[in-house]
């Protein structure tokens, strides 16, 4: 059990927040997150990346005993001896999504947009190519039919007309709550997600399992998708000095930035008190 005064258990996004500007995480971030463990305190990376970068993620947070992935979508258990565990595997109808962007692009004009339909290994994004999509290498050109024949992990859409957070502001006017969960986590796109998908409830999941109580979960963050998980979360919101300013405004204390190892250097002083 964790020592008195401690969290119950710890959840923190990846890029951004314990990743840092360069792709890495440091050998002191490794070290930390093995002491919180070692205190008795389980750990999960809770990030907006979907399961066809499982591999990537596990390496990025070594200590994680759960992955909540596909910004809650895809929660996974790492603890049982036998292999991952899938807890939760949520989809978004294809036709769903077609009647959404159809209704969101009459309002704001045609947007680029780009799915997340497989969970295979590395396997590409489909859509629109976007030139400031930053990981090309792992796309692949299809077109709008073929993207939602099928049920898709997520989607990712934007127009050079509007700013993310003004875009992300008129789909959330346009698109209801019960068809699609929306959000953005900045890359420029906004992330349309299937309905009561989002970090706060993907940690839940795990909360549950656990039998923690959010009142006793510390989470950290950088970008708009965390903000779910910090108004869940009771322990502690901590929000990295990079931060968007949602999440500065959300958060009960900010630590170093990413680059500096802000995570980590938070709860080394956490375990060292």
């Amino acid at each position: 059990m964790p020592r008195p005064g401690l969290p119950k258990l710890i959840a923190t996004d990846l890029d951004g927040t314990l990743v840092r500007s360069d792709n890495t995480v440091s050998a002191f971030t490794h070290e930390v997150l093995d002491r919180v463990r070692g205190a008795g305190i389980p750990v999960v990376g809770a990030t907006g990346r979907g399961p066809r970068l499982t591999e990537l993620t596990r390496n990025d947070i070594r200590a994680a005993d759960f992955l909540v992935m596909a910004g809650g979508g895809r929660v996974v258990d790492q603890t049982d001896p036998a292999g991952p565990v899938v807890l939760r595997d949520e989809r978004l109808p294809g036709p769903v999504l077609a009647q959404l962007l159809a209704a969101l692009e009459a309002e704001v004009g045609p947007l680029t947009v780009m799915v997340e339909a497989s969970d295979s290994h590395e396997a590409p994004l489909w859509g629109d190519f976007d030139a400031s999509w930053p990981y090309p290498d792992r796309f692949e050109a299809r077109s709008r039919s073929e993207c939602v024949a099928d049920e898709v992990i997520k989607a990712f859409a934007r127009t050079p007309d509007h700013d993310v957070d003004a875009l992300l502001a008129a789909a959330r006017r346009i698109v209801p709550p019960d068809q699609a969960a929306l959000t953005q986590a900045g890359l420029g796109f906004v992330e349309i997600s299937p309905p009561g998908v989002d970090k706060a409830t993907g940690l839940a999941v795990v909360a549950d399992r656990l039998g923690v109580d959010p009142a006793d979960v510390l989470v950290f963050g950088d970008m708009p998708n965390d903000l779910p998980m910090f108004e869940w979360a009771g322990w502690a919101r901590v929000a990295v000095a990079n931060a968007h300013p949602t999440i500065r405004t959300a958060a009960d204390e900010v630590t170093l930035r990413n680059d500096d190892d802000g995570v980590a250097i938070y709860l080394d002083r956490l375990l060292s008190h």
